[in-house]
């Protein structure tokens, strides 16, 4: 396929198909067919490859009782960053999908990707940061996408009361164990003590930190002199869900919580945009115990923009978000790549060559580009997101035809996938699934 014949597309299709809003249904009847933009036959056997390997990864662990999607090849479990938003994909992918078979609804899996945190809660509020075959974790909290907003979008598209009710208690002890626990600075921020607090394996964005808290207890942060760090995309994590907490409360009757919600919602906003915020650069930071930003430009700011922190009717965020857009997430020489967005700016000292396995130090992980649809839309950069698109379904085709060739991450400048121990990552299987589903009739070739 030429790069060229998939740039032709116009932006009024590309309006139409791309910003169709993701569905959860329990599909019934005929199923509906993909668009592929060819008549090879590999695009249909990678498609199918896909729904292969995730329904492979959906397996009961020990400690809860309902099947879920695991995250595959290296990963034996699900990861409160990431679990729960993959569950939510793949529930919008119902249509698609064989139905009829044995085995669990996309919706049920999806549902059971967010009820297993809820189960496993401690006592204090705590929510396991991920739940293997045998073990649950507490040693970090590991958030990205709000548990609150995914609930809570599956709850809607379901129809589900109990999930809602569930998760508004369930996410409401986890924001208070947050305060009492990751602001000990007393900011009003969220705070990140260690690597795996934030997911990025590997990153130097966390160069000369511990990997995990002390005696696996995350209420605990190492002795160093730069740590407790305030961190904008844990923080933005809070934000989104304070703002799905507003909504579930006033789904709930709860009018007066929903209202304070919201005023909590809009006050760690301005925090992140006050504090966290790096003019001179255009770009979000960690900033460490001294207060001193640590300047390395990573991913962490699709992240603040995936719940939405910057408010475009807002003159001073919508100047934020450009300056942040065109000097980063849409600049060949940072973030906008061959193929979109490597973990670390291209052009930042920081970036490691040559990329080993599991790196948020520089490749572009399929994780970061399963969630762009939650904020490349909302700022208006459909067509964008489209290439995007295209451009990962097209590197995913050329190694993924095989049930186990999904694999987590790979080289932003040439699309080359890093093979790990073994494939089968559902990340990357649903990255190929819903961006072919997404693009629909924009991804067919001009004649």
């Amino acid at each position: 396929m030429r790069r060229r014949e998939f740039l032709e597309v116009s932006a009024g299709a590309v309006m139409a198909t791309v910003c169709d809003p993701l569905r959860v249904s329990a599909a019934s009847g005929e199923m509906k067919q993909p668009v592929f933009p060819s008549g090879d036959g590999k695009w249909r056997r990678t498609w199918d490859a896909a729904v292969a390997a995730l329904a492979g990864n959906t397996k009961r662990l020990n400690l809860y009782d309902k099947p879920v999607m695991i995250e595959g090849a290296e990963y034996p479990g699900i990861w409160l960053e990431c679990a729960p938003l993959e569950g939510l994909v793949y529930a919008g992918l119902s249509d698609f999908l064989p139905q009829g078979q044995a085995g669990p609804s996309p919706a049920a899996v999806a549902r059971a990707n967010h009820m297993a945190f809820f189960a496993l809660q401690r006592e204090d509020g705590q929510l396991p940061a991920y739940i293997w075959t045998k073990e649950a974790g507490f040693g970090q909290i590991q958030m990205v996408v709000p548990i609150a907003a995914t609930a809570w979008e599956l709850a809607q598209a379901t129809k589900d009361e109990e999930l809602t009710a569930k998760a508004y208690a369930a996410c409401s002890r986890w924001d208070a164990w947050l305060r009492r626990y990751r602001d000990t600075r007393k900011t009003g921020l969220v705070e990140g003590f260690c690597c795996y607090d934030t997911g990025h394996d590997n990153s130097p964005r966390w160069k000369g930190m511990p990997d995990a808290c002390p005696d696996g207890d995350a209420r605990k942060c190492a002795p160093i002199h730069s740590l407790p760090r305030l961190c904008p995309d844990l923080s933005a994590t809070v934000y989104g869900g304070r703002v799905a907490l507003a909504a579930m409360a006033q789904a709930l009757g709860k009018r007066t919580d929903a209202e304070r919600w919201s005023e909590e919602a809009e006050s760690i906003r301005l925090l992140i945009v006050k504090k966290l915020y790096c003019a001179e650069d255009g770009a979000f930071y960690d900033v460490d115990a001294q207060n001193q930003f640590v300047k390395v430009r990573g991913d962490l700011m699709s992240r603040v923009l995936g719940e939405h922190v910057l408010k475009v009717e807002a003159a001073e965020d919508r100047k934020i978000f450009d300056e942040v857009w065109t000097r980063q997430m849409h600049n060949p020489a940072a973030f906008w790549t061959a193929y979109p967005f490597p973990s670390i700016a291209l052009n930042d000292p920081a970036f490691v060559r040559p990329i080993p396995p599991n790196s948020w130090g520089g490749a572009a992980q399929a994780l970061t580009a399963l969630r762009a649809p939650r904020w490349m839309k909302h700022y208006g950069k459909q067509q964008e997101l489209a290439t995007l698109m295209r451009q990962w379904v097209t590197a995913i085709n050329a190694s993924g035809e095989k049930a186990g060739n999904f694999w987590q991450q790979m080289n932003p400048e040439t699309g080359e996938f890093t093979p790990g121990e073994s494939g089968g990552y559902s990340p990357a299987a649903l990255v190929y699934l819903d961006f072919v589903r997404r693009l629909g009739g924009i991804f067919l070739v001009s004649s």
